[in-house]
This record gives C-alpha cells, sequence and structure tokens, in this order.
C-alpha cells in the first residue's frame, strides 16, 4: 500500500512541478517527457537546466527550451543546436560542474550568438564541387530557324 502512496505523491508532484494540469498537458505535448528536479541555472537564451540523480545516468540532465530565441519563436520548433556550448558540456556529462559554477575559458572558435541549424532548409551550407559529374543530364537538340 505504501508503495501506491508514493507513486501517487509522484504524480502530485510532477502535476505541481509543471503548474498544475494546463501546464503539465502543454509540457507532455511540447516536449513528450514529465521531469520535476531543482533548477541548476539559466542560459544567455533563456534556456533552463535541470539535474535529478533519481533517474538514469544520461536522462538525469536536461533542458526546458525557452519559447523565443533571437526573435524566432521556438515554442514548437526546438533543435539541440539551441544549447550553448558551455551547458552543452554539463549536459553530455562532460563536466560534473556546470558553467554557473565553474565558467568556461573562451575560445575562439565559440559563436557569440546563436546560429539556427539549417540543415535540410533553402539555407543550409552547400560546398562547391571541385570534380567534374560523372552522369550529365540530356540536353535536347535545338531545331535550327533557316
Amino acid at each position: 500500500m505504501a508503495e501506491y502512496l508514493q507513486v501517487l505523491r509522484r504524480a502530485w508532484g510532477q502535476v505541481t512541478g509543471h503548474g498544475g494540469v494546463r501546464g503539465t498537458i502543454w509540457q507532455l505535448l511540447r516536449v513528450n517527457d514529465l521531469k520535476t528536479g531543482p533548477l541548476v541555472g539559466v542560459d544567455k537564451y533563456g534556456n533552463k537546466y535541470f539535474e535529478d540523480q533519481r533517474y538514469f545516468f544520461g536522462r538525469h540532465r536536461w533542458v526546458e527550451y525557452t519559447k523565443e530565441m533571437n526573435g524566432k519563436n521556438t515554442f514548437w520548433e526546438v533543435d539541440g543546436s539551441m544549447v550553448p556550448p558551455e551547458w552543452h558540456r554539463w549536459l553530455h556529462s562532460i563536466a560534473d560542474e556546470p558553467p554557473t559554477t565553474h565558467p568556461p575559458v573562451p575560445h575562439k572558435f565559440i559563436w557569440e550568438n546563436h546560429k539556427f541549424n539549417m540543415s535540410a532548409t533553402p539555407g543550409q551550407y552547400v560546398p562547391f564541387s571541385t570534380t567534374r559529374k560523372k552522369i550529365h543530364e540530356w540536353v535536347p537538340p535545338q531545331a535550327s530557324n533557316k
């Protein structure tokens, strides 16, 4: 009987941790996961980072993405590239301490502002090919006007 009460207590904690029934439903629809835990920090874009050691390793740290980033509405379009490099280290357990307590060493290759992932869009990077094509398209002959 005690384990049923513990399950109910955790379920009630999930509902109250996400702002009630409405917030819980929005959280399920947006990221398809319900987790609660202590807030570790917030990055410069507004993403919130959490950690709870009761979950399995690899699932014990997570991010709740901001709803607006660099003027773009990201409520339904969350992307893993929205996490800055310093928080990526902590999120993937490369570093044990979050960047709020141990700031990272600045590197020249880390961007200042976030750039969205443009893969599979018209703005994606396509390198110029320096090799000749193996298959050439057929061009129909032109009728001469005489």
